[in-house]
């Protein structure tokens, strides 16, 4: 595992899953959303912060494949890492992995950029030294 990954584990609740007794497809975003947020905050990136800065952090694209399912009450966890993609967009690596049995879950790359006042996308100096020095640990 490299310097800049980062775990988070939880639980499954019973009201995320759906009819057939499995966490509904869409919960698993929240679960990379919530990771991500937690990860970037122990990095020294706050999103209100940059939001006062004039500058919007956001997704704008997920890929999730999915290997298995998760059901109530198993726990779990999210690995998360960073990388760059180019000069205006990086991605969270993540997957996540049931942890009675370490089995793969499923795998997402969430990519985001950097939205300035204007509507553009535009990673500040400060940031795109942050996340080069992020994505290189």
């Amino acid at each position: 595992m490299n310097k800049n990954t980062h775990i988070w584990e939880a639980e499954v609740r019973d009201y995320e899953v759906d009819l057939q007794g499995i966490v509904n497809n869409s919960v698993y975003f929240n679960y990379y959303e919530h990771a991500r947020h937690i990860y970037i905050k122990t990095l020294g990136i706050d999103f209100y912060e940059w939001h006062l800065k004039g500058y919007e952090l956001v997704l704008i694209h997920s890929d999730v494949s999915y290997k298995g399912s998760l059901k109530s009450g198993d726990s779990f966890c999210v690995t998360t890492n960073l990388s760059l993609i180019s000069r205006l967009k990086f991605a969270f690596n993540q997957q996540i992995t049931r942890k009675s049995d370490n089995k793969l879950i499923n795998v997402a790359i969430n990519t985001a950029t950097c939205i300035n006042k204007n509507g553009r996308p535009e990673i500040p100096e400060e940031l795109a030294a942050l996340l080069l020095k992020i994505a290189v640990a």
